[in-house]
């Protein structure tokens, strides 16, 4: 089994920077592409970047050469470095994989930016 456990989410000021972690537990020697999706009020929930076992990336358009996905295989922490943060990011972040047929997802953290 797999669990994914999220963190650093909080309010922030338009502009200001926040770092989410996921931190992965259980069985991890399987796990492949690590995945951070967003889910707004109202809207459906969106990928926003994806890194991949061998450190391939992938960010939705609207948050390139803003947010930055990386992987510490130490600490079994996938993060997402989020600058320039803008009142449309405001959302719940989800962290998700892929294990043994099973798509898996944390609980999610809450990101609001608001002045």
């Amino acid at each position: 089994q797999v669990q994914l456990a999220e963190s650093g989410g909080g309010l922030v000021q338009p502009g200001g920077s926040l770092r989410l972690s996921c931190t992965v537990s259980g069985s991890i020697l399987s796990i492949g592409t690590m995945t951070w999706y967003r889910q707004a009020p109202g809207k459906q929930r969106e990928l926003v970047a994806l890194i991949t076992r061998g450190g391939t990336t992938h960010y939705a358009d609207s948050v390139k050469g803003r947010f930055a996905i990386s992987g510490d295989n130490a600490k079994n922490t996938v993060y997402l470095q989020m600058n320039s943060l803008k009142p449309e990011d405001t959302a719940v972040y989800y962290c998700n994989t892929n294990w043994a047929g099973l798509t898996i997802w944390g609980q999610g953290t809450q990101v609001t930016v608001s002045s």
